[in-house]
């Protein structure tokens, strides 16, 4: 079995810029190291890899994300009742306003940004709740070269106190029934990944305020442009969730969002972080 270059599963592409749905594994089982090897790869080469119809209880999952990395805890929401590095990130059919639901990449506010996340769907909507993905090579590279340039030489503020993400976690930040203080942290506006060695565009719209020595005014039109350009259709893939879908994707040179289109219905989803590192 497989696909091209791979011997123990099956890798199909769903969109031209990234995304690939992976067939022929059980994620609940004990996978060979190949097997583990070749996921990987696949996910470094899209940038977000899918499984579908995945068994896994909160144990198994958890044992699954720490073959691929090191589960952390989040900092804003209390992880479920004896796995502290697994959340619930659910909307209601009362609520309006859904968990991250903006373009962005996971956490840049922290010093050590997560490398990858993990979300298992438990329950969702007849219709509605896709989630986008956006790659953040691809804007990059496609930058005139001055631009390109100009951008490679620059560090911007990443903060978690922006309101438009804010507010899609209010809720959840209240249930944690802690005082956490807001993150705040300076990441170069283009990062070499640690793996591949491509550079991708690193800011993004939910968490980055301003350039480093510039105001959040005077940055506020090439953080705009850089933003819109980044989700150019042909940079962005689509997935539709089924109960048993999991979703692995790189932080490091890719957004998501999280579309809000499914007003009262239910949506449950478990997500697991992964720890990352400096970026540079």
């Amino acid at each position: 079995m497989g696909g091209v270059g791979y011997r123990t599963i099956e890798v199909s592409p769903i969109a031209g810029a990234l995304g690939a749905e992976i067939t022929g594994v059980d994620l609940a089982a004990d996978l060979p190291d190949e097997t583990l090897t070749e996921i990987r790869r696949a996910w470094l080469d899209h940038l977000v890899v899918f499984f579908r119809d995945q068994d896994l209880d909160l144990d198994r999952y958890l044992a699954f994300a720490r073959r691929i990395g090191e589960p952390v805890e989040y900092p804003f929401v209390k992880g479920l009742e004896g796995h502290p590095t697994i959340i619930a990130v659910a909307k209601l059919p009362h609520e309006t306003v859904n968990f991250g639901g903006v373009w962005h990449s996971d956490t840049t506010y922290l010093e050590r940004p997560p490398m990858g996340t993990m979300l298992l769907a438990r329950e969702v909507p007849a219709a509605g709740g896709d989630t986008l993905w956006a790659n953040l090579y691809a804007a990059y590279e496609t930058l005139s070269p001055g631009l390109a340039h100009f951008l490679d030489d620059l560090e911007a503020v990443n903060t978690s106190a922006m309101a438009d993400i804010s507010k899609t976690r209010e809720d959840r930040r209240r249930d944690r029934g802690t005082d956490v203080t807001d993150f705040e942290a300076v990441h170069p506006v283009v990062r070499t990944h640690p793996e591949t060695g491509r550079k991708a565009l690193y800011v993004n719209p939910a968490h980055t305020a301003r350039f480093v020595g510039m105001t959040e005014e005077e940055s506020r039109p090439l953080l705009r442009y850089l933003c819109e350009h980044a989700i150019r259709p042909e940079f962005t893939c689509r997935f539709r969730w089924e109960v048993g879908s999991l979703a692995l994707w790189d932080n490091r040179c890719a957004w998501h969002n999280p579309i809000n289109d499914y007003h009262g219905q239910t949506r449950v989803m478990h997500r697991i972080t992964l720890a990352g590192d400096v970026p540079v």
